[in-house]
């Protein structure tokens, strides 16, 4: 048995000393959590779903791209860039709609209202480590189907108009599909 004492001596005596490399880099709980995830996730994709990896060695940088084939957004692509961070599943991955759309849930910039993607949150629906990249999927789908509450709208005057008129409200998707998410 080699000792520090031993190794020590050795390197006094200009004796080579045999060190024991740890490999260059370790697989952090992430990535191990994202290889299961990601394939129950691809195995369990709403069929309005597609989801494309750049680089299929970076499984917590991916593309989702929702096309929903009804409702007020039917006919539209739009496309999601989903981050997940290294603390992951303690923090919610980020996602950001790369798509222009007029949603009461989804800014015009891109940032999303969708509860468990939060952090924090005063209900039991924000983000819990018990939740997966599944769940994100299903969620950002949903946001195409069912409105979502609008006690608490991200886009408010997108929520204000859907209240006032839902004609005039379709109208405006439909021209926001045309100019940015048309298939």
């Amino acid at each position: 048995m080699i000792t520090l004492s031993k190794k020590l001596k050795q390197a006094k005596e200009g004796k080579p000393v045999a060190i024991a490399h740890a490999p260059d880099k370790r697989a952090s709980v992430r990535d191990k959590l994202l290889v299961k995830e990601v394939q129950e996730m691809e195995s369990n994709l709403p069929p309005t779903c597609k989801v494309n990896f750049e680089d299929p060695n970076k499984l917590h940088q991916f593309n989702l791209t929702i096309a929903p084939d009804e409702g007020f957004w039917h006919g539209g692509t739009f496309d999601f860039d989903v981050d997940v961070p290294e603390d992951y599943n303690i923090l919610p991955p980020r996602v950001q709609c790369n798509t222009r759309i007029w949603h009461p849930n989804i800014a015009e910039n891109g940032d999303i209202c969708l509860s468990l993607l939060r952090e924090t949150s005063l209900d039991a629906t924000g983000w819990s480590p018990t939740r997966t990249l599944k769940d994100v999927v299903w969620g950002l789908n949903a946001l195409f189907y069912e409105l979502c509450d609008f006690d608490d709208p991200l886009n408010l005057e997108a929520a204000e108009h859907w209240l006032r008129d839902k004609e005039s409200f379709q109208e405006k998707v439909t021209s926001y599909i045309e100019r940015y998410a048309k298939r």
